[in-house]
């Protein structure tokens, strides 16, 4: 059965709407990573699910050894955050980043502000600890918060670098833009790719006896 005038003219209207508007093209995003504060890559169509475009650059410190690199990615923007992300698991170990998600192909080419690295105290404290092949934390330590970190996290699941997969867990300080990070999620940094199975972030505290 032949369709009829008004169906082919519907089926040629939502044909050229899909064309204008880009629907079901995949995204292409420039990927990368590589030390320093911007890397250049190839164009990558992404995979199925994956709707924007990331570049992050990143200052970690573990234990005491420092490095900054930047990450060029598809994600999904659901996951996605764009800003300043700062948390700190000790005075040796803890990660700055700023990050954008666009959602345009090529968006992510170019390079971000770099984030700035404030380590003075501000007087908060949240219980520390880093536990690697384990998904649960105990309260063994306290860390003193910084900058911007008001909020306490507790963050465990599994972290990939490379061809490697392992669980880990971790509590410490962070901004208040760490709470953004919801259990289920694909959370990048510039070495490794954490996949998260706990995320709570609670207001942190001022330590016992201390004015406000």
């Amino acid at each position: 059965m032949r369709p009829s005038m008004r169906q082919r003219t519907f089926l040629l209207a939502f044909t050229l709407l899909c064309t204008f508007l880009g629907l079901g093209s995949p995204l292409s995003c420039e990927v990368c990573k590589s030390a320093g504060h911007t890397c250049s890559g190839k164009m990558k169509t992404c995979e199925a699910g994956k709707d924007a475009c990331m570049i992050l650059v990143g200052e970690s410190s573990t234990k005491g050894h420092k490095s900054v690199n930047t990450l060029k990615a598809c994600m999904k923007f659901s996951d996605c955050y764009s800003g300043f992300v700062s948390t700190t698991m000790g005075p040796d170990d803890y990660m700055v980043s700023n990050a954008h998600c666009c959602q345009s192909d090529g968006c992510n080419r170019g390079s971000v502000v770099p984030p700035q690295n404030n380590r003075t105290k501000n007087g908060l404290t949240c219980p520390s600890c880093i536990v690697p092949f384990q998904e649960t934390c105990p309260k063994t330590e306290v860390a003193s918060c910084v900058g911007k970190e008001t909020h306490c996290i507790y963050f465990a699941g599994s972290v990939q670098a490379g061809i490697i997969n392992a669980k880990f867990a971790t509590r410490g300080c962070a901004t208040q833009s760490a709470c953004h990070t919801k259990v289920g999620a694909e959370v990048p940094s510039p070495s490794y790719l954490y996949f998260l199975r706990r995320a709570d972030c609670l207001p942190a505290s001022h330590p016992p006896g201390r004015a406000k």
